[in-house]
C-alpha cells in the first residue's frame, strides 16, 4: 500500500504541469463567454485549452516512461515504483482530455457531465482491479500492486470516453454538422490570429495557476517521500514505515476524503460563478457565496467530526479490519471544518483574480506541516504528522477566512 501511495506526487505533479491551470482557464473564460451566449467562442477556447494541454502531457508521459528508474531511486527513494511509474504515465494524456472537457463543462455549470464522468472512472477502475485479481486466482497467479495502478489507467480511459462523447453530443446539440468549420478549422488568417488570441488569454491565467501548483506538489511530494524516512528515524523498519505510511494515506485519509467530494464539486462550481458575478458587478452575490460557503461548510465539516468520532474506530475495524486505520480516523477527524471551509473559499478568492493569495496560504500550510515532518515525527511518531496537518489546515482556514471576510466588508462598504 505505501508503495502505491509513493507515485501519487509524481502524478499529481504532472496533472499540475500538464492540465491543472488550463482547466481552471478554460472554465473561467468559457463561463464569461457563455453568459453572452456566445458559444462558437467557448468552444474554441476548449479546443486551444485542449492542444495546448495535451501536447504538453504526451511529452510528460513520455518523460516519465523513459525516466522512470531514475525517477524511482532519486526523487522517491524506492526503486521498486519504476514499473508502476511506467504504467501510470500512460493515463496522463487521458486524465488530460476528461480533464478539459470538465473544464468546459464547469464553465457552462453543467456539473453532470464532470460527476458523471468520476463516477465511470472510479467503478470501472475498481471493477477492473477486482476483474484482474480473480483471473490471476483463477490462473494461479500472484497478484501484485501494479494490477491496482493498471486499474487506474483503465479507469482514466473510461472517463475520457464518457467526457469525449459529451462534448460531442454537446457541439452537435449545438452546431449541428457546422462543428468543424465553425470552430476546429485554423485555415485564414483572422481565425489564426483569434487563435492566438486564445491562447496568449489561457496562457496569461494558467502559467501562473500551474506554476503555483507545481510548487505546492512539489513541496507535497517532498513531504510524502519523506515521511516513511522519517518514521524510519522515529525506530520503525522500513517495511513497517510503509505500511504506517499505506494504512494512513490508503484507508484513513480516503474516508476522511470522501465527504469533500461535496465541497470540491461546488468549489469548482463556485469558480466559474463568482468569476461571472465579479465580471458583472454583481457584488451581492459574491458577498453570499462568502457567507453561504463559510455557514454550510462549517455545519457540514461539524457533522461529519461527529460522525468519524463516533463511528472512526467501528469504520476502521469494519471496512479495513485495522485498528491502526480507525485511530488514525479519530484524529483526523477534527480537521473536516477547516478542510471544507479552505476548499471553498479558495476556489471563491481564485475566482475573484486572488490567485497569489492562495497560492502563498497553501505555501505557508505546507511548511508548516512539513516542519512537523523533519521535527515532530522523529520524536512522536506519526502523531506528530498528524498534529501537523491539523496545525497547518486551521491556519489555513484561518487566513483565506480573514481574507474572504475582509473582501466582502470592502463591497458591502462599496454597494453602501
Amino acid at each position: 500500500m505505501g508503495i502505491y501511495q509513493l507515485v501519487s506526487p509524481v502524478l499529481a505533479l504532472s496533472f499540475s504541469l500538464t492540465v491543472s491551470g488550463i482547466q481552471t482557464a478554460i472554465s473561467k473564460y468559457v463561463a464569461s463567454e457563455t453568459s453572452t451566449h456566445d458559444y462558437k467562442s467557448s468552444f474554441r477556447t476548449l479546443w486551444a485549452g485542449f492542444v495546448l494541454a495535451m501536447s504538453i502531457s504526451f511529452a510528460c508521459m513520455a518523460f516519465i516512461y523513459r525516466y522512470s528508474d531514475w525517477i524511482a531511486v532519486t526523487f522517491l527513494l524506492e526503486e521498486r515504483t519504476a514499473p508502476l511509474l511506467r504504467i501510470i504515465s500512460l493515463s496522463i494524456p487521458m486524465a488530460t482530455v476528461h480533464s478539459c472537457i470538465n473544464g468546459y463543462f464547469y464553465g457552462i455549470k453543467k456539473t453532470f457531465i464532470p460527476a458523471l464522468s468520476q463516477l465511470s472512472e472510479q467503478i470501472v477502475r475498481v471493477g477492473s482491479v477486482y476483474l484482474i485479481y480473480h483471473i490471476c486466482l483463477k490462473n494461479n497467479m500472484t497478484p501484485t500492486i501494479s494490477f491496482a495502478v493498471v486499474g487506474l489507467v483503465i479507469g482514466e480511459s473510461a472517463s475520457m470516453m464518457v467526457s469525449l462523447v459529451a462534448i460531442l453530443v454537446r457541439s452537435y446539440h449545438i452546431f449541428g454538422r457546422r462543428i468543424p468549420a465553425k470552430v476546429q478549422s485554423f485555415t485564414g488568417g483572422r481565425l489564426i490570429a483569434t487563435y492566438h488570441s486564445i491562447i496568449n488569454n489561457l496562457l496569461k491565467l494558467a502559467v501562473p495557476l500551474s506554476a503555483n501548483r507545481i510548487l505546492i506538489n512539489v513541496l507535497q511530494s517532498i513531504e510524502a517521500v519523506f515521511i516513511p524516512n522519517r518514521l524510519m528515524a522515529y525506530g520503525l523498519s522500513n517495511a513497517d514505515a510503509l505500511g504506517v505510511y499505506g494504512v494512513l494515506t490508503g484507508m484513513s485519509l480516503p474516508l476522511i476524503l470522501f465527504p469533500s467530494a461535496l465541497t470540491n464539486s461546488i468549489s469548482v462550481l463556485l469558480l466559474p460563478i463568482v468569476s461571472e458575478a465579479d465580471a458583472n458587478g454583481n457584488k451581492n452575490a459574491v458577498t453570499k457565496a462568502i457567507l453561504k460557503s463559510i455557514k454550510y461548510c462549517m455545519l457540514m465539516g461539524f457533522a461529519c467530526t461527529a460522525l468519524f468520532l463516533i463511528f472512526g474506530r467501528m469504520a476502521g475495524r469494519i471496512l479495513y479490519n485495522n485498528e491502526l486505520a480507525g485511530s488514525f480516523i479519530l484524529t483526523l477527524s477534527f480537521i473536516c471544518p477547516f478542510m471544507y471551509v479552505a476548499s471553498t473559499l479558495n476556489s471563491i478568492l481564485n475566482g475573484l483574480g486572488k490567485t497569489s493569495l492562495t497560492f502563498a496560504y497553501s505555501i505557508i500550510s505546507l511548511i508548516v506541516r512539513l516542519l512537523f515532518v523533519f521535527i515532530a515525527i522523529p520524536v512522536w511518531g506519526i502523531k506528530g504528522y498528524l498534529w501537523g496537518m491539523l496545525a497547518s489546515q486551521m491556519l489555513q482556514t484561518l487566513l483565506c477566512t480573514v481574507s474572504a471576510l475582509r473582501i466582502s466588508y470592502r463591497l458591502n462598504k462599496y454597494q453602501a
